[in-house]
């Protein structure tokens, strides 16, 4: 079983860290390649292409700029432990045993507009570059084009590397639409969290997403690999819903926050 999630756009750089063990990012090649296309932008252009302040546009334009290999402990962080947005709090890696981060580093995957695919302990350096974000590159005018089946294929070299049968899709759908399902060697399931409001179970965004962090906590710390050990995931008063799930979408629902 593999988990992917989406990356965050808070990022914490700051805290102690939980473990000193790191890897490299596999797809780096291709990170240069889109660092010498946001090294030209202006901060002016950044805000525009990216919706951002002036002030969080020229931090990102000086993070461009200082993006540096080769990436070690003095100038990276372990990405895991660097995006601190809704799924990472219920994730709480912080609080994960050496054990933990070993069956993370082999289960979880983090998808990413700049770096593609990154493995939980790879190094990163800060970012914000959005999957959804309409980059002109030489492969297109969007990151979609620039990851093509890139994405694709280093998770199917981790399927096959590991005989993985199934990837839980627990990423947003801006995320999820960079990898190419039709040539995925994996059957495909994807956990919809839902609360009840106004008399109906819905989607509230910011409690699927702490959800989504949650359920791949459960998944990492009980060391599951069938996938219908992932029914039992009971975190935050969630309970697998039998008659709203339908196919592979599995729906889990709770009655009160």
């Amino acid at each position: 079983m593999l988990l992917v999630v989406s990356p965050a756009k808070k990022l914490d750089f700051e805290s102690p860290l939980t473990t000193e063990k790191f890897t490299q990012p596999t797809l780096l090649e291709q990170s240069q390649l889109l660092i010498d296309e946001c090294v030209k932008l202006t901060p002016s252009d950044i805000a525009s292409l990216m919706k951002l302040s002036d002030k969080l546009a020229g931090l990102n334009a000086a993070r461009f700029g200082e993006w540096a290999t080769p990436f070690t402990p003095e100038n990276a962080r372990q990405a895991i432990l660097s995006f601190n947005g809704d799924v990472y709090t219920g994730l709480d890696a912080q609080s994960f045993t050496e054990d933990d981060f070993e069956f993370a580093q082999q289960h979880f995957r983090i998808l990413s507009g700049l770096y593609g695919l990154l493995k939980p302990l790879d190094l990163m350096q800060a970012y914000r570059l959005e999957m959804g974000c309409k980059l002109a590159n030489s492969r297109g005018d969007n990151l979609y084009h620039f990851w093509g089946e890139i994405i694709t294929n280093e998770l199917n070299k981790v399927i096959e590397e590991q005989n993985e049968e199934v990837l839980v899709n627990l990423a947003s759908t801006e995320y999820f639409k960079s990898v190419k399902p039709k040539l995925l060697n994996a059957t495909i399931i994807t956990p919809t969290f839902k609360d009840w409001k106004n008399g109906q179970y819905k989607i509230i965004s910011f409690f699927a997403k702490k959800a989504r962090g949650l359920m791949a906590r459960y998944i990492i710390q009980n060391k599951l690999t069938n996938i219908e050990d992932i029914k039992g995931f009971d975190l935050a008063g969630y309970q697998y819903d039998a008659e709203m799930s339908k196919g592979n979408d599995w729906v889990f629902t709770r009655k009160e926050a």
